[in-house]
Protein backbone atom coordinates (compact mmCIF):
# COMPACT_ATOMS: atom_id res chain seq x y z
CA UNK A 1 0.00 0.00 0.00
CA UNK A 2 2.82 2.45 -0.77
CA UNK A 3 4.71 4.25 -3.54
CA UNK A 4 6.93 1.19 -3.92
CA UNK A 5 4.07 -1.19 -4.72
CA UNK A 6 4.21 -0.34 -8.45
CA UNK A 7 7.22 -1.98 -10.11
CA UNK A 8 10.27 0.12 -10.79
CA UNK A 9 10.29 2.24 -7.64
CA UNK A 10 12.33 2.31 -4.46
CA UNK A 11 12.01 4.61 -1.49
CA UNK A 12 13.53 5.51 1.86
CA UNK A 13 12.67 7.52 4.94
CA UNK A 14 15.32 8.56 7.47
CA UNK A 15 15.88 10.91 10.40
CA UNK A 16 18.30 13.71 9.58
CA UNK A 17 17.70 15.92 12.60
CA UNK A 18 15.50 18.51 10.91
CA UNK A 19 12.74 17.75 13.42
CA UNK A 20 13.20 17.94 17.13
CA UNK A 21 12.72 14.60 18.80
CA UNK A 22 14.46 12.49 16.19
CA UNK A 23 11.46 11.57 14.03
CA UNK A 24 12.05 10.69 10.36
CA UNK A 25 12.20 13.83 8.24
CA UNK A 26 13.84 13.05 4.88
CA UNK A 27 12.18 10.89 2.23
CA UNK A 28 13.46 9.77 -1.15
CA UNK A 29 11.55 8.13 -4.01
CA UNK A 30 13.56 6.82 -6.98
CA UNK A 31 12.20 5.72 -10.34
CA UNK A 32 14.32 2.84 -11.70
CA UNK A 33 12.50 2.91 -15.02
CA UNK A 34 12.74 1.99 -17.77
CA UNK A 35 10.62 5.14 -18.25
CA UNK A 36 10.75 8.35 -16.23
CA UNK A 37 7.66 10.31 -17.25
CA UNK A 38 6.20 12.88 -14.89
CA UNK A 39 3.26 15.20 -14.42
CA UNK A 40 2.57 17.61 -11.58
CA UNK A 41 0.20 20.19 -10.18
CA UNK A 42 1.22 22.92 -7.77
CA UNK A 43 -0.23 25.49 -5.41
CA UNK A 44 -1.93 28.49 -7.00
CA UNK A 45 -0.67 30.66 -4.14
CA UNK A 46 1.36 33.55 -5.58
CA UNK A 47 3.77 33.12 -2.67
CA UNK A 48 5.50 29.90 -3.70
CA UNK A 49 8.22 28.07 -1.77
CA UNK A 50 11.63 27.58 -3.35
CA UNK A 51 11.06 23.83 -3.90
CA UNK A 52 7.87 24.59 -5.84
CA UNK A 53 9.67 27.04 -8.11
CA UNK A 54 12.46 24.51 -8.67
CA UNK A 55 10.19 21.55 -9.31
CA UNK A 56 8.03 23.52 -11.71
CA UNK A 57 11.14 23.97 -13.86
CA UNK A 58 12.14 20.31 -13.55
CA UNK A 59 8.71 19.01 -14.56
CA UNK A 60 8.76 21.08 -17.76
CA UNK A 61 11.57 18.78 -18.92
CA UNK A 62 9.19 15.82 -18.75
CA UNK A 63 11.60 13.54 -16.85
CA UNK A 64 11.92 12.97 -13.10
CA UNK A 65 14.05 10.09 -11.82
CA UNK A 66 14.04 11.02 -8.14
CA UNK A 67 11.99 13.01 -5.64
CA UNK A 68 13.56 14.18 -2.39
CA UNK A 69 11.21 15.44 0.30
CA UNK A 70 11.81 16.88 3.73
CA UNK A 71 9.61 17.78 6.66
CA UNK A 72 10.77 20.05 9.46
CA UNK A 73 11.04 23.15 7.29
CA UNK A 74 9.13 24.60 4.31
CA UNK A 75 11.98 26.61 2.75
CA UNK A 76 9.33 29.18 1.83
CA UNK A 77 9.85 32.96 1.91
CA UNK A 78 13.61 32.44 2.18
CA UNK A 79 14.70 34.52 -0.83
CA UNK A 80 17.47 33.68 -3.31
CA UNK A 81 19.44 31.84 -0.63
CA UNK A 82 16.53 29.47 -0.08
CA UNK A 83 16.28 28.75 -3.81
CA UNK A 84 20.00 28.01 -3.87
CA UNK A 85 19.45 25.58 -1.00
CA UNK A 86 16.87 23.76 -3.12
CA UNK A 87 19.24 23.71 -6.09
CA UNK A 88 21.97 22.34 -3.84
CA UNK A 89 19.56 19.68 -2.54
CA UNK A 90 18.83 18.51 -6.08
CA UNK A 91 22.49 18.55 -7.08
CA UNK A 92 23.50 16.60 -3.98
CA UNK A 93 20.75 14.05 -4.51
CA UNK A 94 21.74 13.53 -8.15
CA UNK A 95 25.45 13.28 -7.33
CA UNK A 96 24.86 10.84 -4.46
CA UNK A 97 22.63 8.59 -6.56
CA UNK A 98 25.18 8.65 -9.38
CA UNK A 99 28.15 7.87 -7.14
CA UNK A 100 26.21 5.02 -5.54
CA UNK A 101 25.62 3.61 -9.04
CA UNK A 102 21.89 3.93 -8.54
CA UNK A 103 21.37 6.20 -11.54
CA UNK A 104 23.36 8.47 -13.79
CA UNK A 105 21.22 11.57 -13.42
CA UNK A 106 21.50 15.33 -13.28
CA UNK A 107 19.98 17.82 -10.88
CA UNK A 108 17.39 18.72 -13.53
CA UNK A 109 15.83 15.27 -13.10
CA UNK A 110 15.34 15.63 -9.33
CA UNK A 111 12.12 17.07 -7.92
CA UNK A 112 12.31 18.66 -4.47
CA UNK A 113 9.48 19.07 -1.93
CA UNK A 114 9.61 20.63 1.53
CA UNK A 115 7.06 21.07 4.30
CA UNK A 116 7.08 22.71 7.70
CA UNK A 117 7.43 26.19 9.15
CA UNK A 118 7.48 29.07 6.65
CA UNK A 119 10.20 31.74 6.77
CA UNK A 120 13.30 29.85 7.90
CA UNK A 121 16.11 28.33 5.86
CA UNK A 122 16.79 24.62 6.08
CA UNK A 123 19.80 23.33 8.07
CA UNK A 124 21.75 22.10 5.06
CA UNK A 125 24.46 20.63 7.27
CA UNK A 126 21.85 18.10 8.43
CA UNK A 127 19.75 17.77 5.29
CA UNK A 128 22.55 16.77 2.93
CA UNK A 129 23.89 13.93 5.12
CA UNK A 130 20.28 12.84 5.52
CA UNK A 131 19.95 12.54 1.74
CA UNK A 132 23.07 10.39 1.65
CA UNK A 133 21.58 8.17 4.36
CA UNK A 134 18.35 7.90 2.38
CA UNK A 135 20.24 6.80 -0.74
CA UNK A 136 21.89 4.10 1.34
CA UNK A 137 18.49 2.94 2.63
CA UNK A 138 16.69 2.69 -0.71
CA UNK A 139 14.44 -0.32 -1.05
CA UNK A 140 10.85 -1.36 -0.49
CA UNK A 141 10.52 1.35 2.14
CA UNK A 142 7.49 3.29 1.01
CA UNK A 143 5.99 3.20 4.50
CA UNK A 144 9.10 4.84 5.96
CA UNK A 145 9.00 7.51 3.26
CA UNK A 146 5.35 8.29 4.05
CA UNK A 147 6.20 8.68 7.72
CA UNK A 148 9.14 10.99 6.98
CA UNK A 149 6.98 13.61 5.23
CA UNK A 150 4.55 14.02 8.15
CA UNK A 151 4.33 17.32 10.02
CA UNK A 152 1.23 17.74 12.20
CA UNK A 153 -0.20 14.55 10.70
CA UNK A 154 -1.05 11.93 13.29
CA UNK A 155 -0.52 9.05 10.86
CA UNK A 156 1.00 8.38 7.42
CA UNK A 157 -1.27 8.35 4.37
CA UNK A 158 -0.72 5.79 1.62
CA UNK A 159 -2.77 4.11 -1.09
CA UNK A 160 -2.66 1.52 -3.87
CA UNK A 161 -5.04 1.06 -6.82
CA UNK A 162 -4.63 -1.97 -9.08
CA UNK A 163 -5.22 -2.01 -12.83
CA UNK A 164 -5.08 -4.91 -15.30
CA UNK A 165 -1.43 -5.80 -14.90
CA UNK A 166 -0.37 -2.38 -13.67
CA UNK A 167 -0.66 -0.41 -10.43
CA UNK A 168 -0.84 3.09 -9.00
CA UNK A 169 0.65 3.79 -5.56
CA UNK A 170 0.76 6.95 -3.52
CA UNK A 171 1.63 8.78 -0.34
CA UNK A 172 0.56 12.16 0.98
CA UNK A 173 0.88 14.42 3.97
CA UNK A 174 -1.43 17.13 5.18
CA UNK A 175 -3.54 17.97 8.21
CA UNK A 176 -3.84 21.75 8.09
CA UNK A 177 -3.70 24.50 5.45
CA UNK A 178 -5.96 22.32 3.33
CA UNK A 179 -7.68 24.31 0.59
CA UNK A 180 -8.11 23.95 -3.17
CA UNK A 181 -6.10 25.36 -6.06
CA UNK A 182 -3.72 23.13 -5.89
CA UNK A 183 -3.06 20.74 -4.30
CA UNK A 184 -3.69 20.97 -0.56
CA UNK A 185 -0.56 19.06 0.52
CA UNK A 186 2.52 17.12 -0.60
CA UNK A 187 1.72 13.98 -2.58
CA UNK A 188 3.77 11.54 -4.65
CA UNK A 189 1.94 9.11 -6.91
CA UNK A 190 3.74 6.31 -8.74
CA UNK A 191 2.65 3.95 -11.49
CA UNK A 192 4.33 1.15 -13.42
CA UNK A 193 2.01 1.78 -16.38
CA UNK A 194 3.48 2.79 -19.72
CA UNK A 195 2.41 6.42 -20.10
CA UNK A 196 4.09 9.56 -21.41
CA UNK A 197 4.03 13.03 -19.85
CA UNK A 198 0.97 14.16 -21.81
CA UNK A 199 -1.13 11.17 -20.75
CA UNK A 200 0.07 11.51 -17.17
CA UNK A 201 -0.76 15.22 -17.14
CA UNK A 202 -4.26 14.62 -18.46
CA UNK A 203 -4.91 11.87 -15.91
CA UNK A 204 -3.54 13.87 -12.99
CA UNK A 205 -5.45 17.05 -13.79
CA UNK A 206 -8.68 15.12 -14.26
CA UNK A 207 -8.10 13.43 -10.91
CA UNK A 208 -7.13 16.46 -8.86
CA UNK A 209 -10.04 18.51 -10.22
CA UNK A 210 -12.58 16.25 -8.48
CA UNK A 211 -10.54 15.20 -5.42
CA UNK A 212 -7.81 17.42 -3.96
CA UNK A 213 -9.32 20.54 -5.50
CA UNK A 214 -12.55 19.83 -3.64
CA UNK A 215 -11.02 19.28 -0.22
CA UNK A 216 -11.46 22.49 1.75
CA UNK A 217 -10.61 21.85 5.36
CA UNK A 218 -9.85 25.36 6.55
CA UNK A 219 -9.73 27.62 3.48
CA UNK A 220 -5.99 28.22 3.93
CA UNK A 221 -3.81 27.67 0.86
CA UNK A 222 -0.22 26.62 1.47
CA UNK A 223 2.94 27.89 -0.24
CA UNK A 224 4.34 24.39 -0.83
CA UNK A 225 1.50 22.29 -2.23
CA UNK A 226 2.75 19.78 -4.80
CA UNK A 227 1.35 16.61 -6.36
CA UNK A 228 3.69 14.53 -8.52
CA UNK A 229 2.79 11.54 -10.71
CA UNK A 230 5.74 9.39 -11.82
CA UNK A 231 5.59 6.54 -14.35
CA UNK A 232 8.23 3.80 -14.61
CA UNK A 233 6.67 1.78 -17.43
CA UNK A 234 8.00 -1.35 -15.68
CA UNK A 235 4.76 -3.29 -16.14
CA UNK A 236 4.97 -3.07 -19.91
CA UNK A 237 1.23 -2.36 -19.97
CA UNK A 238 -0.16 0.80 -21.56
CA UNK A 239 -3.66 1.45 -20.20
CA UNK A 240 -6.15 3.61 -22.06
CA UNK A 241 -6.43 7.26 -21.09
CA UNK A 242 -9.74 6.52 -19.38
CA UNK A 243 -8.29 3.59 -17.41
CA UNK A 244 -5.30 5.62 -16.28
CA UNK A 245 -7.45 8.57 -15.26
CA UNK A 246 -9.84 6.33 -13.33
CA UNK A 247 -7.04 4.68 -11.35
CA UNK A 248 -5.26 7.95 -10.58
CA UNK A 249 -8.59 9.50 -9.55
CA UNK A 250 -9.29 6.58 -7.20
CA UNK A 251 -5.86 6.94 -5.61
CA UNK A 252 -6.27 10.71 -5.19
CA UNK A 253 -9.76 10.29 -3.73
CA UNK A 254 -8.50 7.79 -1.17
CA UNK A 255 -5.65 10.08 -0.12
CA UNK A 256 -7.94 13.12 -0.01
CA UNK A 257 -10.32 11.34 2.35
CA UNK A 258 -7.39 10.32 4.55
CA UNK A 259 -6.33 13.98 4.73
CA UNK A 260 -9.80 14.98 5.87
CA UNK A 261 -9.92 12.18 8.42
CA UNK A 262 -6.69 13.48 9.93
CA UNK A 263 -7.51 17.21 9.78
CA UNK A 264 -6.16 19.05 12.79
CA UNK A 265 -8.56 18.70 15.71
CA UNK A 266 -11.54 17.77 13.55
CA UNK A 267 -14.44 15.87 15.09
CA UNK A 268 -16.61 15.82 11.93
CA UNK A 269 -15.91 14.76 8.37
CA UNK A 270 -18.36 16.62 6.15
CA UNK A 271 -19.51 15.98 2.57
CA UNK A 272 -21.32 18.95 1.02
CA UNK A 273 -23.33 17.67 -1.92
CA UNK A 274 -24.63 20.44 -4.18
CA UNK A 275 -27.20 19.27 -6.75
CA UNK A 276 -29.59 20.97 -9.14
CA UNK A 277 -26.97 23.49 -10.14
CA UNK A 278 -26.89 25.41 -13.42
CA UNK A 279 -23.34 24.17 -14.04
CA UNK A 280 -20.53 22.39 -12.22
CA UNK A 281 -18.67 25.60 -11.41
CA UNK A 282 -21.71 26.95 -9.57
CA UNK A 283 -21.99 23.72 -7.59
CA UNK A 284 -18.33 23.90 -6.56
CA UNK A 285 -18.65 27.58 -5.61
CA UNK A 286 -21.64 26.88 -3.38
CA UNK A 287 -19.95 23.88 -1.79
CA UNK A 288 -16.81 25.86 -1.03
CA UNK A 289 -18.79 28.77 0.41
CA UNK A 290 -20.44 26.43 2.90
CA UNK A 291 -17.19 24.58 3.61
CA UNK A 292 -15.37 27.82 4.46
CA UNK A 293 -18.11 29.34 6.60
CA UNK A 294 -16.88 29.41 10.18
CA UNK A 295 -20.38 29.70 11.60
CA UNK A 296 -21.42 26.52 9.79
CA UNK A 297 -18.25 24.73 10.89
CA UNK A 298 -18.60 25.73 14.55
CA UNK A 299 -22.27 24.70 14.52
CA UNK A 300 -21.27 21.25 13.29
CA UNK A 301 -18.69 21.02 16.07
CA UNK A 302 -21.48 21.75 18.54
CA UNK A 303 -23.82 19.18 16.93
CA UNK A 304 -26.19 22.01 15.99
CA UNK A 305 -28.05 21.53 12.64
CA UNK A 306 -28.28 25.28 12.10
CA UNK A 307 -29.50 25.25 8.49
CA UNK A 308 -29.95 29.03 8.46
CA UNK A 309 -26.18 29.43 8.47
CA UNK A 310 -25.93 27.05 5.51
CA UNK A 311 -28.52 28.99 3.52
CA UNK A 312 -26.80 32.28 4.38
CA UNK A 313 -23.49 30.88 3.09
CA UNK A 314 -25.14 29.79 -0.17
CA UNK A 315 -26.41 33.35 -0.56
CA UNK A 316 -22.90 34.81 -0.62
CA UNK A 317 -22.15 33.17 -3.98
CA UNK A 318 -22.73 34.26 -7.56
CA UNK A 319 -24.34 30.91 -8.43
CA UNK A 320 -27.63 30.87 -10.29
CA UNK A 321 -30.55 30.08 -7.94
CA UNK A 322 -33.69 31.58 -6.45
CA UNK A 323 -33.50 31.92 -2.65
CA UNK A 324 -37.07 30.71 -2.20
CA UNK A 325 -36.38 27.53 -4.17
CA UNK A 326 -33.39 26.14 -2.24
CA UNK A 327 -33.71 22.92 -0.23
CA UNK A 328 -31.20 21.79 2.43
CA UNK A 329 -30.88 18.40 4.11
CA UNK A 330 -28.53 17.51 6.97
CA UNK A 331 -27.85 13.79 7.38
CA UNK A 332 -30.95 12.97 5.38
CA UNK A 333 -33.37 15.31 7.18
CA UNK A 334 -34.76 18.06 4.90
CA UNK A 335 -34.64 20.89 7.42
CA UNK A 336 -35.18 23.52 4.73
CA UNK A 337 -37.60 23.42 1.79
CA UNK A 338 -38.13 26.33 -0.58
CA UNK A 339 -35.82 28.55 1.45
CA UNK A 340 -37.84 28.11 4.64
CA UNK A 341 -38.12 25.76 7.61
CA UNK A 342 -39.29 22.23 6.85
CA UNK A 343 -38.70 19.12 8.98
CA UNK A 344 -37.93 19.61 12.66
CA UNK A 345 -34.18 20.15 13.05
CA UNK A 346 -34.23 18.10 16.25
CA UNK A 347 -34.56 15.00 14.06
CA UNK A 348 -31.02 15.50 12.73
CA UNK A 349 -28.51 13.13 14.32
CA UNK A 350 -25.05 14.74 14.46
CA UNK A 351 -23.62 12.45 17.12
CA UNK A 352 -21.35 10.60 14.67
CA UNK A 353 -18.26 11.73 12.82
CA UNK A 354 -19.67 11.61 9.28
CA UNK A 355 -21.97 14.43 8.17
CA UNK A 356 -23.67 14.93 4.82
CA UNK A 357 -25.13 18.30 3.84
CA UNK A 358 -27.21 18.15 0.65
CA UNK A 359 -28.16 21.42 -1.05
CA UNK A 360 -30.58 21.40 -4.00
CA UNK A 361 -30.49 24.70 -5.88
CA UNK A 362 -33.24 23.70 -8.33
CA UNK A 363 -31.42 25.65 -11.05
CA UNK A 364 -30.23 22.89 -13.38
CA UNK A 365 -28.84 19.35 -13.50
CA UNK A 366 -25.17 19.81 -12.57
CA UNK A 367 -23.73 18.69 -9.24
CA UNK A 368 -20.49 18.51 -7.26
CA UNK A 369 -19.29 17.44 -3.83
CA UNK A 370 -16.91 19.42 -1.62
CA UNK A 371 -15.41 17.85 1.51
CA UNK A 372 -14.58 19.69 4.72
CA UNK A 373 -14.57 19.27 8.50
CA UNK A 374 -15.76 21.14 11.55
CA UNK A 375 -13.92 23.90 13.40
CA UNK A 376 -12.97 22.73 16.88
CA UNK A 377 -11.19 23.97 19.99
CA UNK A 378 -8.35 21.59 19.15
CA UNK A 379 -7.82 23.20 15.71
CA UNK A 380 -7.45 26.63 17.31
CA UNK A 381 -5.07 25.23 19.91
CA UNK A 382 -2.95 23.42 17.29
CA UNK A 383 -2.52 26.56 15.19
CA UNK A 384 -2.39 29.22 17.90
CA UNK A 385 1.34 28.90 18.63
CA UNK A 386 2.68 26.91 15.68
CA UNK A 387 5.88 28.89 15.32
CA UNK A 388 6.57 29.46 19.00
Amino acid sequence: MTVTTPRGFRAAGVAAGLKTGGAPDVALVVNDGPDAGVAAVFTANRVKAAPVLWTQQVVRGGIVRAVVLNSGGANACTGPAGFQDTHTTAEHTAATLTSADVHQIGAGEVAVCSTGLIGERLPMDRLLPGIAAAVGSLGDNGAAAAEAIMTTDTRPKTTVVSGAGWTVGGMAKGAGMLAPAMATMLCVLTTDAVAGPEALDAALRAATRVTFDRVDSDGCMSTNDTVLLLASGASGVAPSEAELAAAVTAACHDLAQQLLADAEGATKQVAIEVVGSADEDDAVEVGQAVARNNLVKTALFGNDPNWGRILAAVGTTAAAFEPDAVDVAVNGIWVCRGGAAAEDRSKVDLSGRDVTIRIDLHAGRAEATVWTNDLSHAYVHENSAYST
